[in-house]
């Protein structure tokens, strides 16, 4: 982690601020009920903690232990559905699969190996009809979509713009 977030996060509540709009919007619009979504690298959790207060169940996942300590102690003040998991994602691996995979600002951390690698392995965990949603560096998104024509599931594009790639999975 070339930006060391764990001592942001312990030393700055709510450091990231509030929820990306774009994603807020998508969700806003989403006319689906309770979802499982699977946060990658949600921090403090301002994607995961909306995303709960909506209703949704959410698995955030991050490096930074004080993020997590953070996310998983709102989500209990709120009685929210949510879990946290300290992990690595250049190894992290779910165990389960997700109606909706977000990764907001998170791959470009990672060395372009490491990125593509992480993406493949959390392709597997969006459920058939589910989501994948990133917000990364426009110029990473080529790569995430050859990865995504490398993976042989049916994936139909929603979003390719400015920095976000969101697309639904088919198959």
């Amino acid at each position: 982690m070339a930006y060391d977030y764990d001592e942001l996060y312990r030393t700055t509540p709510y450091a990231l601020g509030e929820p990306t709009g774009v994603i807020a919007d998508f969700f806003k619009q989403l006319d689906a009920g309770s979802l499982s979504v699977l946060d990658i690298g949600c921090g403090q959790g301002r994607d995961a903690l909306f995303l709960a207060r909506m209703g949704h169940s959410v698995l955030g996942v991050d490096l930074s232990s004080h993020g997590i300590d953070q996310l998983l102690t709102d989500a209990r003040r709120e009685k929210l559905s949510i879990e946290g998991v300290v992990a690595d994602l250049a190894q992290y691996c779910p165990d389960r699969m997700f109606d909706v995979v977000l990764i907001d600002r998170t791959l470009h951390m990672l060395n372009e190996a490491e990125r593509h690698g992480a993406l493949a392995r959390l392709l597997n965990a969006v459920k058939s009809g589910g989501w994948l949603l990133i917000a990364d560096e426009r110029s990473n998104l080529p790569g995430f979509q050859n990865v995504l024509a490398e993976h042989g599931a049916d994936w139909r594009p929603h979003t390719a713009k400015r920095g976000y790639l969101f697309v639904q999975r088919q198959s």
